[in-house]
């Protein structure tokens, strides 16, 4: 398994390589694109590719302006896995982990069991352990539901690499 670094990851290289394509073709996937503010599920104030910080209620972006804040926000959120995961991974693992940060939160996820487990080098019930962020409001999602399993099947294939 090849270890980024975290100093690497804040410099903004996860945007630049292959990992950073993966994780923005997923995101975008599980995310959608939204170019006018809504409300999330939970009334949080969401644009673009699930992007809630500073979001306001009418605020309107262009593709380019999403996909751009989309690869910054990336970029942060792995540098923030990186800092919490203290075990090698590969760049599967990386992108899994990333997107659940990017969904759940850097502080819900460096928190989560999912980092602990990892980190205890129990890799296969850290990934499994990912499917247990499925609710939004307190119920489960069944869009969450998907995206979680989507997420432990490649953080699955990330530590058989």
């Amino acid at each position: 398994m090849s270890r980024l670094t975290s100093k690497k990851m804040w410099g903004g290289a996860l945007t630049a390589t292959a990992a950073g394509v993966l994780a923005t073709m997923t995101v975008t996937k599980d995310e959608g694109v939204r170019l006018k503010a809504y409300r999330d599920i939970v009334n949080v104030p969401t644009i673009c590719i699930g992007e809630t910080k500073g979001v306001k209620m009418g605020d309107v972006y262009t593709r380019e302006q999403c996909e751009a804040m989309l690869l910054r926000r990336l970029d942060e959120f792995a540098g923030k896995v990186e800092h919490c995961i203290k075990k090698p991974m590969s760049d599967k693992v990386l992108v899994a982990f990333t997107g659940l940060a990017y969904n759940i939160g850097s502080g819900g996820f460096c928190k989560s069991t999912t980092v602990r487990l990892y980190n205890e080098g129990r890799y296969a019930e850290a990934c499994h352990a990912m499917t247990r962020f499925n609710r939004a409001g307190g119920r489960v999602i069944p869009g969450l539901v998907s995206r979680r399993k989507r997420e432990e099947a490649m953080c699955l294939e990330g530590i058989k690499a």
